[in-house]
């Protein structure tokens, strides 16, 4: 009994050391079947894609099919403005290539955020204050 015992806590021990070392080759099998297998997962999901993509442009290919037909019975002009601005305002994949702003807008962000309610009503003020001084100025001459 006692070397039964011995024997299962001992032979545990020597296979997974086994294994470790691989002195078989098989753990280069292993390696060229796991890159073989990753390789056929990865053209499955390709080609997943691409028949999920078709699927998609073939419905929307029905969908203004049908709004086209729609256009025509009811006599409406398709909207081609809307499309371009669309398109034009459209987001690029990756966030990091949006369009850099020039240092004339950032500047201009800068100050509409500084102003506020007082800092508006004081300008306009000040304006209007010259104007008055400019225009009696003009009225007044000095001989």
């Amino acid at each position: 009994m006692a070397a039964f015992v011995a024997k299962q806590m001992v032979g545990n021990k020597l296979n997974a050391v086994k294994g470790a070392v691989g002195g078989d080759g098989e753990g280069e099998t292993d390696k060229e079947k796991e890159e073989e297998a990753e390789r056929e997962r990865l053209e499955a999901i390709r080609e997943a894609e691409e028949r999920r993509k078709e699927k998609h442009r073939k419905m929307e290919e029905e969908r203004e099919k049908m709004r086209q037909e729609i256009r025509d019975k009811y006599n409406i002009k398709k909207k081609e403005e809307v499309a371009e601005a669309a398109a034009a305002d459209a987001v690029p994949d990756n966030p990091l290539m949006r369009k850099k702003k020039t240092p004339e807008e950032l500047a201009k962000e800068t100050e509409e955020a500084d102003e506020d309610e007082l800092t508006k009503l004081k300008n306009t003020l000040e304006t209007h204050v010259n104007e008055i001084k400019t225009q009696i100025e003009s009225k007044c001459v000095l001989q």
